[in-house]
């Protein structure tokens, strides 16, 4: 069942696509700034796709907001975020794997925000879906960078914690899930 929305409710979801640009916006700074930093020529092209995975998407999401034809800025919380991520991103207080870290959480809070406006143009109804339709793609896409962001991570917290590259190979894959079923039959024993 369709519903319309009203004033209150119309400028809740632009200020939640004012975020997910400003948080999109970030996320492209974020990924010139690490590109940059991290000489692993691997890492690096992973950062390069998503960035030009970004691009594409900034537009996607300037499109929406023009759609639904309300527009506001940003809250003061998420300018702040923004802030403080891009003097982190800069600056030399975090090791590169920090800085992913912090960016793939980016990822992560950028999917949840565009999954929950999907969410209320599905109870809303068409009007809206139509708005903010193709952002499920950024979403999608965001979801498969945080996965990929993973296994950066991976590669990175253990280069840092013991100078060498983890064991990604099927027989390390298999250790990894006794290790986690080791501590699943742990924690029921308990």
């Amino acid at each position: 069942m369709a519903t319309t929305l009203n004033e209150t409710q119309l400028q809740a979801i632009a200020s939640r696509l004012a975020t997910l640009k400003a948080i999109q916006n970030l996320l492209i700074s974020n990924e010139q700034t690490l590109s940059s930093a991290i000489s692993d020529t691997d890492i690096r092209d992973r950062l390069q796709d998503m960035l030009k995975d970004d691009q594409k998407n900034l537009q996607v999401i300037e499109n929406s907001i023009a759609k639904l034809g309300v527009s506001a800025d940003a809250p003061e919380k998420v300018r702040k975020l923004v802030e403080t991520v891009q003097n982190l991103m800069t600056g030399n207080e975090l090791s590169p794997y920090e800085k992913v870290f912090e960016h793939e959480k980016l990822k992560h809070q950028q999917a949840m925000t565009g999954l929950l406006i999907h969410k209320a143009a599905q109870v809303v109804g068409e009007d809206l879906m139509e708005a903010i339709g193709p952002l499920n793609q950024v979403n999608f896409e965001n979801r498969a960078h945080q996965e990929q962001l993973k296994g950066v991570l991976e590669i990175l917290s253990t280069r840092e914690l013991v100078g060498r590259d983890p064991d990604q190979g099927v027989w390390g894959r298999v250790q990894d899930a006794v290790s986690a079923l080791s501590g699943v039959f742990g924690s029921v024993a308990s």
